[in-house]
């Protein structure tokens, strides 16, 4: 288990915003050798509005043919609100309890959540990126912040998404004709290499294929499939 103990979870909004605010200070973003990547995990997370019961996912696949080689979930609670721009206080523990039970560690992370392309720059690939030691990207299928022109139809386009002056990602195309992800770095890699290795991990599906697996395995654990001990994989 490779996770760092940067702060304590057990705070109040207005420390969470601070935690932020002195975490970002730490976040680096330089280009990876996306070709090198062998492993690559996808994390998802589910919970009900109103409800304390939270479940998440962590799925490794095998690149480049992108075969699942280990699953992981657990439920949980969480006693942090429901607050846009501090979703990482409500999720981030419960992804880091699956990654307690992954045994073959992964070169990169991708989630279904926000890299920079956050109020205060620091969104959930952002924070778990720094907790995980990974290179982390944001996979978001909707808009947290900034504005973007239309890509072209093709998949693989994609156009800046900009953010107070500021270029925060992009909107990417991963299939012809459909709607676009908004790709951000969140650590350890630069938005050029993010792109890379997102494309990379697209299998035919709006979602990247680590994501998509991961999303689908949460929607199991939702529906009360158990996981064999031996395996990691549902049943």
């Amino acid at each position: 288990m490779r996770i760092k103990p940067l702060h304590a979870w057990d705070v109040s909004p207005r420390e969470a915003i601070e935690i932020q605010l002195r975490l970002r200070e730490q976040l680096r973003f330089t280009p990876l050798a996306v070709e090198r990547v062998r492993w690559v995990a996808g994390a998802d997370v589910s919970f009900d509005k109103g409800s304390d019961t939270i479940f998440a996912a962590v799925v490794v696949l095998e690149l480049p043919h992108l075969a699942v080689i280990e699953e992981a979930a657990v439920t949980t609670v969480t006693r942090f609100p429901y607050i846009p721009g501090l979703l990482s206080f409500r999720e981030a523990p419960a992804v880091l309890k699956a990654f307690e039970k992954v045994t073959r560690w992964p070169d990169a992370l991708l989630l279904d959540g926000q890299g920079l392309a956050h109020p205060r720059r620091m969104g959930l690939a952002c924070h778990l990126g720094l907790l995980l030691d990974l290179p982390a990207i944001g996979c978001a299928k909707s808009l947290l912040v900034g504005t973007y022109e239309e890509p072209a139809p093709e998949a693989g386009s994609f156009s800046p998404l900009l953010d107070r002056g500021e270029v925060v990602g992009v909107a990417l195309r991963t299939k012809d004709h459909t709607s676009p992800i908004f790709v951000s770095p969140g650590h350890k890699i630069d938005l050029e290499s993010a792109i890379r290795l997102v494309l990379r991990c697209v299998a035919g599906h709006r979602q990247p294929e680590p994501t998509r697996q991961a999303h689908l395995l949460v929607n199991r654990l939702r529906r009360g499939e158990g996981i064999e001990p031996t395996t990691g994989r549902l049943f």
